[in-house]
């Protein structure tokens, strides 16, 4: 099995920029999908992106507008999500999700591992 580990959140101002950081121990980051998604209050989960394996793909969901970047680094096992121009409205706890076996997915049903969440503040 794999555990994630999510760091990064906290208060940022509208137009800011925050990275959010997934470590992965106990298995390699590279042998899986991973998925990037936030919950706000009041609202449906919503999927954000993900990073295929072992191609590298990325895809992101249209209401990021170029403003998020999904990357990973192997020497860490870790894999980021970097985050410009935030808005108020991006505010919710936001979560990684590794898939083993099929590379990544659209849907949290389709993810066998999460992390905590991290807490995501935006400030008008």
């Amino acid at each position: 099995q794999v555990q994630l580990v999510e760091s990064g959140g906290g208060l940022v101002q509208a137009g800011g920029s925050l990275r959010l950081s997934c470590a992965a121990s106990g298995r390699s980051i590279s042998a899986y999908g991973i998925g990037w998604f936030r919950q706000a209050p009041g609202k449906d989960d919503e999927f954000i992106g993900g990073l295929n394996n072992p191609d590298g793909g990325l895809y992101y969901s249209e209401f990021v507008e170029g403003r998020f970047t999904i990357s990973r680094d192997n020497a860490k096992n870790t894999v980021y999500l970097q985050m410009d121009s935030l808005k108020p409205e991006d505010a919710a706890l936001y979560y990684c999700a590794a898939r083993l076996g099929y590379g990544m997915g659209f849907h949290k049903d389709e993810y066998d591992y999460w992390g905590q969440g991290a807490q995501v503040t935006v400030s008008s």
